[in-house]
């Protein structure tokens, strides 16, 4: 078997990063266990997160003043586009709530040439009970409000778990800086030609990744952002 090493020394992770000095590097080292290239979009943390992706074998790249994730993410795609042979890209939250396993998954599916994209959901398995109830309640609202969502039959609109193929990378510009961006990006798979699949994943829903990740009135936002961008459309 080729080792995992040389197996994704084609897949780059994007790791956007606001304030998670506590945790980024088991990340980045529970990530580099499969994939060895990671990039690292310090977002303006006022905490020592820069200082704690400089110790670790990540490549880090800074933004002087928080922009917000999808800026960072988008930073972070321009950064690994650049890398000499990078043929996939994996989106991945800083807090440990994906799992590595389900990333190299999905990049599995990407390889097979069945899809162009391939989107984490955490709803394509029955049991759901693991996924706070106010996530589940956003984010049923959101796919099902979506019309894009719901044109790309999606189960899940916003999952940070992604894998874009470098067409798709090459061409896709985020320009919804915050946690819009996710809307966004399903926008534009829903207007391009191509090819989407959904694979099923974990979140690890910690004390540590509940206290960071998207609260109900982050929720509302979103539901909020979704509905001004649709009647401005």
């Amino acid at each position: 078997m080729e080792p995992l090493a040389r197996q994704y020394d084609d897949v780059w992770l994007v790791i956007p990063v606001y304030n998670e000095e506590t945790v980024i590097q088991a990340v980045v080292k529970d990530a580099m266990t499969v994939f060895p290239h990671v990039v690292c979009v310090d977002d303006g943390s006022p905490d020592g997160s820069a200082s704690a992706i400089a110790a670790s074998e990540a490549h880090l790249v800074r933004h002087p003043i928080n922009l917000g994730q999808g800026a960072a993410l988008q930073t972070g795609i321009a950064y690994a586009r650049a890398r000499a042979g990078a043929r996939y890209f994996v989106t991945f939250d800083a807090d440990g709530q994906h799992r590595v396993e389900d990333a190299a998954e999905m990049v599995e599916l990407a390889r097979t040439g069945a899809a162009d994209v391939v989107l984490g959901s955490r709803f394509l398995d029955e049991d759901t009970s693991s996924v706070p109830w106010v996530k589940r309640i956003v984010l049923r609202v959101v796919a099902a409000l979506s019309p894009a969502a719901r044109r790309l039959k999606l189960t899940d609109a916003h999952n940070g778990l992604r894998v874009l193929t470098r067409p798709v990378a090459d061409d896709l510009r985020i320009t919804m800086n915050g946690m819009a961006h996710a809307s966004q990006i399903v926008s534009y798979l829903a207007r391009s030609d191509w090819r989407v699949a959904e694979h099923p994943v974990t979140i690890r829903y910690t004390d540590y990744s509940r206290s960071k990740g998207q609260s109900l009135v982050n929720g509302v936002n979103i539901l909020f952002d979704l509905g001004v961008r649709q009647r401005g459309a």
